[in-house]
């Protein structure tokens, strides 16, 4: 996972092998300073299965979903786009 921070929003690129329903749980926690385990389960913001599903692709092809998600999940606007890039805004 590589980071850059801006204006005081946290990027993320993922890599391509990571679900991203993983990914958003690593990142926060991340951002946060505490282990994935430490922070509320992902569901309670967002079906889990139906966020990996979207972002799901073949590495030739990348991902079926052409666009981002946006949602709220441990005090942070989270956006994902196609290219697997998390974006986390103070919410």
């Amino acid at each position: 996972m590589s980071q850059s921070t801006r204006h005081g929003d946290h990027t993320y690129s993922l890599t391509p092998d990571q679900p991203t329903s993983m990914a958003v749980v690593e990142t926060v926690a991340d951002a946060e300073g505490v282990e994935p385990t430490e922070l509320r389960p992902l569901y309670s913001a967002i079906d889990p299965d139906a966020l990996d599903s979207l972002f799901e692709g073949s590495a030739d092809e990348g991902p079926s979903f052409l666009g981002q998600v946006q949602f709220q999940y441990h005090g942070y606007e989270v956006c994902i786009d196609e290219s697997g890039r998390v974006t986390l805004f103070d919410a």
